[in-house]
């Protein structure tokens, strides 16, 4: 399919440039979804900040662009699903957890 924007009016063009960024924005959120869901909430995974190393921690939240990991340290990040990484628990890493080990809890956020 061509369109001759040639013919267009500034008018037609810019409807044609909206249409056309709310479909790109809407691709970028089915892909982002799509990687999202090959990661479950409490699952452990990894991933590498610019300038840091390789942080481990467990999945706690699904956001709308991104998800929010808990580090093994505490430390609570914001990460794009696509720089994550499945962490696989061996029974020498994990000798000693108890099955509560698995449970992550939040504070509320305050209501405004």
């Amino acid at each position: 399919m061509k369109i001759d924007i040639d013919q267009l009016s500034e008018e037609e063009l810019a409807e044609l440039n909206h249409r056309i960024v709310e479909r790109l924005r809407f691709l970028e959120s089915l892909h982002n979804h799509r990687e999202m869901l090959q990661f479950s909430i409490g699952e452990k995974v990894s991933f590498e900040p610019p300038g840091r190393g390789r942080q481990i921690g467990t999945l706690v939240r699904y956001n709308k662009k991104s998800v929010t990991v808990i580090t093994d340290g505490g430390q609570k990040w914001t990460v794009s699903p696509h720089l994550l990484s499945h962490v696989k628990q061996t029974p020498a890493t994990n000798n000693n957890a108890k099955p509560s080990d698995n449970i992550v809890r939040l504070k509320p956020k305050n209501k405004k």
